[in-house]
């Protein structure tokens, strides 16, 4: 029973270091690019669709790529970047560019979703692009783009259990290893209900967080 604490504690460390890692990169890239997809569309504060449809065609290429596929054949990347296919650090660098244009989607729609006729009247009171970005978009958009940060935590939950099963350690190498292939359903099931805690703590946290600022900006 003490090994098994102990497995699963450090497989929940590594999985929540994967994830948060890879989150913060996923934030740090997918919202301005969302910025950038909602602006330059053809209804956007600047139009260009130079810059609008090589961003939006890379995105759909990279969300069309299965986590598994994308994982193996970013191996070279990821050696170059932290030495090693291996490992924790070795997982973020797929996870990272497997949220982000997740992400970005979700939070082009939230952006997308705001009133134009905020952001008209803000052009009328003499807001200039990066106010309008800054003091409407981004404050009307933060419910929805918290949520689908939210949608994208649990993804990449998930998506770790499936990175940890190939080498890169956390709580889907505890199960694979010491659950799969030794037959230990204990452990299976061990890993099972961590997981569902994890997913369910991130949910209700992000949930709640929504609402509130949801209320705020009523």
């Amino acid at each position: 029973m003490q090994e098994l604490f102990e497995l699963l504690i450090i497989g929940t460390i590594d999985t929540l270091l994967m994830v948060g890692v890879s989150a913060l990169v996923a934030l740090l890239l997918g919202l301005p690019l969302a910025i950038l997809l909602v602006i330059t569309s053809p209804q956007g504060i600047y139009p260009s669709s130079k810059i609008n449809q090589p961003i939006g065609w890379l995105i759909n290429v990279t969300r069309s790529v299965p986590f598994l596929i994308l994982m193996v054949a970013l191996i070279p990347l990821t050696r170059l970047i932290v030495g090693t296919s291996y490992g924790v650090w070795a997982a973020i660098v797929p996870l990272s560019l497997a949220a982000t244009p997740f992400f970005a989607r979700i939070a082009e729609v939230s952006l997308r979703e705001v009133d134009h006729g905020l952001i008209e009247a803000a052009q009328a009171m003499g807001c200039n692009r990066k106010q309008i970005i800054w003091h409407v978009l981004l404050p009307e958009a933060l419910p929805g783009i918290v949520a689908g940060f939210t949608v994208t935590l649990v993804t990449m939950i998930n998506s770790s259990a499936i990175a940890g099963a190939i080498g890169a350690g956390g709580l889907g190498d505890v199960a694979y290893r010491y659950g799969y292939q030794r037959f230990d359903t204990e452990i299976m099931l061990a890993v099972i209900v961590v997981l569902v805690v994890l997913v369910m703590f991130v949910q209700a946290i992000g949930d709640q967080l929504a609402r509130q600022l949801d209320k705020r900006k009523i």
